[in-house]
């Protein structure tokens, strides 16, 4: 597949990769958990269980990703709360970026385990991925290559921006636990 130039990949492998504290077994979303810098890093909102942030390698602008905070590889082994926020988290992305980017669709799941695509199978996370009638991603089975119309930090900007002013709001989940 022909790759589209895209700065922001090198420099992140390159971060990880000269990072002498690296531990393979703690997952890249379990060090964005811990990080403060939520704008490196692509964290739009954080909340009680969960956080979401942009995907760095997406299939379309505003693809983002919820994640738990908690480094969790298997589905059934979330707690009820995550589970909850997961899904509510869920309406709110779509809210975000249905403000932002008017989209006319989304693809949203989990992928669970290699077999099923999971890139990261150590660490649960939701994909959200707005999508648009006549998009151009078939590009990638027809053409060899993503169209990618905005730059990665202008769509944080803008989805950042939206999460501030409309921020996650979980009922009372103190019966959840």
């Amino acid at each position: 597949m022909d790759r589209v130039y895209s700065p922001w990949r090198a420099e992140h492998v390159s971060r990880v990769s000269n990072d002498d504290s690296y531990d393979a077994d703690v997952s890249i979303f379990a060090r964005i958990a811990e990080s403060t810098d939520d704008a490196d890093n692509l964290v739009v909102w954080r909340g009680e269980t969960v956080f979401v942030l942009m995907n760095l390698y997406p299939y379309t602008n505003g693809h983002v990703m919820i994640v738990p905070f908690r480094q969790v590889g298997e589905f059934e082994e979330l707690n009820h709360n995550e589970v909850f926020e997961i899904s509510i988290t869920a309406q709110f992305c779509i809210r975000w970026l249905k403000t932002v980017m008017n989209p006319d669709g989304f693809n949203m799941g989990l992928n669970l385990g290699t077999s099923a695509g999971a890139g990261i199978t150590k660490h649960i996370h939701m994909h959200i991925v707005p999508r648009w009638t006549g998009d151009t991603n078939f590009t990638s089975t027809v053409g060899d290559f993503r169209v990618i119309p905005q730059s990665i930090e202008d769509t944080y900007k803008r989805l950042a921006d939206a999460a501030r002013k409309n921020p996650v709001e979980l009922p009372n989940s103190q019966s959840l636990k």
